[in-house]
């Protein structure tokens, strides 16, 4: 993991802000990603592995949030925040960036 103070994030500002968009929406996305990766593999195994249809709607409940009537927003916001992660993430990688062009005459 590269630190803020290598060169190239202190001379690239954009880099920087990514860096900090990324650790806050990390940070506020923890749970209910987690809550809907176990609420999804949960619903699977006992659906399909222990034939368990009275957990079905308990299940489902929790991994839309439909407990608490947030089912229309909750998958939204879980996906909006996953494409943010994702770009903000991709471009810490560096994978958008020039190659450096190599010069073959040093002269």
């Amino acid at each position: 993991m590269l630190s803020d103070k290598t060169p190239n994030n202190r001379k690239n500002p954009l880099v920087r802000a990514f860096r900090k968009y990324h650790r806050v929406l990390a940070i506020i996305l923890c749970l209910p990603l987690v809550l809907t990766v176990l609420t999804g593999v949960a619903y699977t195994i006992a659906v399909d592995w222990f034939d368990q249809t009275d957990a079905i709607e308990l299940l489902m409940g929790l991994h839309t949030l439909k407990i608490v009537h947030l089912e229309k927003f909750y998958p939204l916001l879980n996906g909006i925040g996953l494409i943010g992660l994702l770009v903000t993430g991709m471009t810490m990688t560096n994978l958008f960036k020039k190659p450096k062009s190599v010069n073959q005459n040093p002269e």
